[in-house]
């Protein structure tokens, strides 16, 4: 495999993308005092891409997968009990509902944190699912933004054709 001339350009504009738009949102997010800021962090890591058309498509998915699996989990945390199958019984109902609403791309955030609500919030899950959602929020929100900064250089990448 050979690494084009634009790699190593393209791997540090890539890196300080991330790096600027993890570390704004957890900013925001200690600022705001939110209670798990590196939700914020994790958001603005996984759906930053060189490329704005992909970022807001990662953000897309990774907004609503949060936002459906926190309500997902909150609602059945109270009739389910605590345990292995009710986190088990959470992923499956917010992955399938994930999949009903045509949103695949959302299916597995969704049931990641519909387990997480399950297994770890249930005493108080509506208050996890909304700064859960915030957190999200300003993570992917800060990776849009940075996604709209010029790129540096020039660097053209095959999705850039999409999103010019």
């Amino acid at each position: 495999m050979e690494l084009k001339s634009s790699a190593p350009i393209t791997a540090v504009q890539s890196s300080l993308r991330t790096a600027v738009a993890a570390a704004s949102a957890v900013a925001i997010a200690q600022f705001l005092e939110l209670e798990h800021p590196i939700y914020a962090l994790i958001s603005a890591v996984l759906v930053m891409d060189l490329s704005p058309l992909n970022t807001r498509q990662l953000a897309v998915h990774r907004f609503w997968g949060s936002l459906l699996g926190a309500v997902v989990g909150a609602v059945l945390s109270y009739p389910l009990p605590e345990g292995p199958l009710a986190v088990g019984i959470g992923i499956l109902v917010a992955m399938l509902v994930s999949y009903g609403l045509r949103m695949p791309g959302a299916a597995k955030v969704a049931g990641y944190v519909c387990g997480v609500v399950i297994f770890a919030h249930g005493a108080q899950p509506w208050s996890y699912a909304y700064h859960r959602t915030l957190e999200t929020l300003i993570g992917v929100g800060m990776a849009v933004l940075v996604s709209l900064v010029p790129k540096l250089l020039g660097v053209k990448l095959p999705s850039d054709a999409q999103s010019d």
